[in-house]
């Protein structure tokens, strides 16, 4: 039998490459202020799943940084992105 290997969009790692792109560019903010962010996950309903690091993690305005920062960076950089979401917040 010959199995065709279907990848679904959250598994494409294009799609992958493209968010850790638009992190790139949000990095050198957030480590101005002691912070940074990694990339988790991509869930398959495209939301990405993000851990804040060092000051991002106990910063305050952290949920603000991810809605207004981080999460429109990385929609306007790949578009089937739906939602970010910090797992450790």
């Amino acid at each position: 039998m010959n199995e065709t290997l279907t990848i679904t969009p959250h598994q494409d790692p294009g799609i992958r490459i493209q968010v850790e792109a638009a992190l790139d560019t949000l990095r050198p903010y957030l480590e101005a202020d002691g912070g940074s962010v990694r990339l988790v996950d991509i869930t398959k309903e495209m939301v990405v799943e993000l851990e804040l690091l060092g000051a991002c993690e106990t910063c305050p305005m952290s949920s603000m940084t991810l809605r207004a920062g981080i999460e429109q960076a990385v929609k306007r950089s790949v578009p089937q992105i739906v939602r970010v979401e910090a797992v450790n917040i």
